[in-house]
């Protein structure tokens, strides 16, 4: 009997850290110890290890065994944990060599007749294995295909634990078994939104241009029927395709969430609308147990819609104000504290008011002067301030309406062609630097004196700035939105029409 290792991996967010078990088989009653901050399901390990084992073949022996999972101070949760203990339990009996068990990386949860059952955040965690220096990594047959998405990495695919023991080099013969996989239903094949099915509201339909070719957030303002939420759902189609890496990160979220991922990446961005219900903790992530990411995360690269924004609990609208400027959400726990991608665009639509009719051309409002301002007022300063197009979508009339079928209307394809240009030249203006579309650009970048307006051209918002009715942050806002529009038109750097336009932009309501 000796001491055996292996390692398994920790998620804490979406970062992974290897962890090393241990198992010693010692002398003394027969026993089953996990020390090293384990959870609850953690715990539980040692009957599903054991059962596993008798029914796998390889039943360990009755003596004292000692697992640890090192470092001990990282807290460790889930049952994804349960291959590598039973493993290096093998190592330990010596009924496994030790010296394979120590260089592969294991993961999945045991069954008690010794089957491996699929586990989620397989995808980050082979990410984190492979930043570690992590060769080769084990995992559920189910969990394949979503292993297999790391580039760089062997992936092990075994139905149960006896087959991994006979690939470690047991003396077992191998008997087939029945594959566990996780019920996955047919996802809806998402409908046609064409912006060409807008009718009228051409500003509207530019607006969600310029947000698309800059990344820039949006919050559209105007009574019911408006068009607002048919806008925003229109938006995720004007976005080109994600990158490589990109599709990674949004692929690794979605395995976090519990949602199952194939062995093709999706290139298209999310589109993800909470229900005005929902707690801070289903917005930016959260949990009492096992830390899972929100709505934010879950929208990171793509659009977080929030219809009927007022109607929020307005401390779960604020929680949005740290990941709209960091890019990131922050979950913080006694023990640890996880992060999540949340470099999303944020689209919000509100009334004018509770009736929704203020403003209405063909319908009087009842509410009172004070009701509207406590209405809007859900909305805080601080997270309208981060929203860098603001806009009032009206109704349109019937003589608009006549007026349109002589106009041909804006196609989605046409959109994202301009789209596509004006993001390519951001990226080629941004080459040189970590950001790749105007939004992402600092006021570092937008005022050193390379790239500084002239002050005939910066002067509109120059004198906003000094009334008072712009804040810094606002300042950089409509900067950015002045080099997008640039981007749209072609034209090398922004000039005073541009930053006109996109501090009218700002300032519509």
């Amino acid at each position: 009997m000796s001491v055996a290792r292996t390692r398994a991996v920790a998620l804490l967010g979406v970062d992974g850290a290897l962890v090393e078990i241990e198992a010693d088989m010692g002398a003394g009653l027969p026993a089953f110890v996990i020390i090293g901050l384990p959870d609850t399901s953690l715990g539980e390990a040692r009957d599903r290890v054991r059962s596993a084992a008798t029914n796998s073949g390889c039943a360990l022996p009755a003596r004292k065994l000692t697992v640890n999972l090192s470092p001990a101070s990282l807290p460790k949760q889930g049952s994804s944990f349960d291959l590598g203990i039973a493993i290096a339990a093998l190592a330990a009996a010596e009924l496994v060599p030790a010296a394979s068990v120590e260089r592969v990386v294991h993961l999945g949860e045991l069954g008690l007749d010794g089957r491996l059952r699929p586990v989620d955040g397989v995808l980050p965690a082979v990410l984190g294995a492979r930043r570690a220096g992590a060769s080769t990594v084990m995992v559920p047959t189910d969990n394949a295909d979503e292993a297999s998405l790391v580039p760089g990495i062997r992936v092990v695919a075994v139905p149960s634990l006896r087959e991994a023991a006979i690939w470690h080099g047991a003396g077992l013969e191998s008997e087939p078994v029945e594959v566990i996989t996780r019920s996955r239903s047919e996802p809806p094949v998402p409908a046609e939104r064409d912006l060409a099915d807008v009718i009228g509201n051409v500003d509207a339909v530019e607006a969600l241009v310029v947000a698309a070719a800059g990344g820039h957030h949006l919050l559209m303002v105007g009574p019911p029927g408006a068009g607002k939420s048919m806008l925003a759902a229109r938006l995720p189609g004007l976005l080109p395709d994600l990158d490589a890496d990109s599709a990674l990160e949004v692929a690794s979220i979605r395995s976090l969430a519990g949602v199952a991922v194939t062995g093709d990446l999706d290139l298209r961005p999310p589109f993800e609308a909470p229900h005005h219900t929902c707690s801070a903790a289903a917005l930016v992530g959260g949990g009492s147990g096992v830390i899972r990411p929100g709505a934010a995360s879950r929208a990171t690269r793509g659009v977080l819609f929030l219809d009927e924004a007022p109607e929020f609990q307005q401390t779960v609208l604020d929680c949005l104000r740290q990941p709209l400027e960091s890019g990131e959400t922050v979950v913080h726990r006694s023990r640890s504290v996880a992060r999540f991608p949340a470099r999303f665009q944020l689209v919000a639509a509100a009334n004018p008011c509770p009736c929704g009719q203020y403003g209405s051309r063909d319908s009087d409002c009842s509410c009172s002067p004070h009701q509207r301002r406590r209405y809007l007022g859900k909305l805080s300063g601080p997270l309208v301030d981060r929203i860098d197009l603001q806009l009032r979508v009206a109704r349109i009339s019937s003589s608009q309406f006549r007026a349109s079928a002589d106009v041909v209307p804006t196609a989605t394809e046409q959109a994202r062609v301009r789209v596509e240009r004006a993001r390519r030249r951001a990226s080629q203006r941004l080459a040189a630097t970590p950001w790749r579309s105007s939004s992402e650009m600092p006021g570092t970048w937008l005022r050193d004196p390379a790239n500084r307006l002239p002050p005939a051209d910066s002067q509109p918002i120059d004198r906003a700035l000094e009334t008072g009715a712009l804040t810094m942050r606002g300042y950089d806002r409509v900067l950015r939105v002045a080099w997008t529009l640039a981007d749209l038109d072609d034209d090398p750097v922004p000039v005073r029409r541009h930053v006109v336009r996109a501090l009218s932009m700002r300032q519509s309501l």
